[in-house]
């Protein structure tokens, strides 16, 4: 999976008012834990956050911290603001290179299905799946070949395996199916006759 750099200034003030001046100043207020450590407040830029939120794609997450210490993490979790979609604060959670990491990764969905030159449509139902793995095995996004894929017919996260990846997401969890149009089904009628 691919790593992405943040540079974040340790941040002492807690409160209403400290968190509004911060994102006043162009700031995102964040948090990072996990096993074995301490919570640690900081600030990263609101600008340079973008790069990691806005995007379809999972990211490790490199953090370097203006009191010098270097944190790998995963983006754990994110408010954001109901009206003018700015991040208001993100959670970041550390992993450890030796033990499983569990993340979102996106779903690419690739092949034109028998269903769907049939007079089908194509229904894409989730963008990513949550998977377990250590983190050099962690892929940038999970393939999904529709080419086999009939009207009427689906997959399902129970389909997928990877090698040295647990797919978390529940078993019956759709990725897509083929739905039938009216198209598909006068043509099956026409066939039928």
């Amino acid at each position: 999976m691919k790593h992405i750099s943040l540079d974040g200034t340790i941040r002492q003030a807690e409160g209403k008012a400290a968190v509004k001046a911060i994102r006043k100043a162009g700031l995102v207020p964040c948090n990072i834990y996990g096993p074995g450590m301490d919570n640690i407040l900081f600030t990263v830029d609101a600008k340079a956050l973008k790069a990691l939120t806005n995007t379809p794609n999972s990211y490790i997450v490199d953090l370097k911290l203006s009191d010098g210490k270097k944190i790998t993490g995963v983006l754990h979790e994110a408010q954001w603001h109901p009206v003018t979609d700015e991040a208001l604060h993100i959670d970041f959670l550390a992993v450890n290179p030796g033990k499983p990491v569990v993340i979102d990764v996106p779903v690419k969905v690739t092949g034109h299905s028998e269903g769907v030159k049939l007079g089908g449509k194509l229904y894409v139902a989730v963008r990513k799946l949550r998977v377990s793995a250590l983190m050099d095995k962690l892929p940038d996004f999970i393939e999904v070949d529709t080419t086999h894929l009939q009207i009427g017919k689906q997959i399902v996260a129970g389909d997928i395996t990877l090698d040295g990846v647990n797919i978390v997401s529940p078993k019956g969890t759709i990725i897509c199916s083929v739905l039938a149009t009216r198209a598909s089904q006068q043509g099956a009628a026409a066939a039928a006759e």
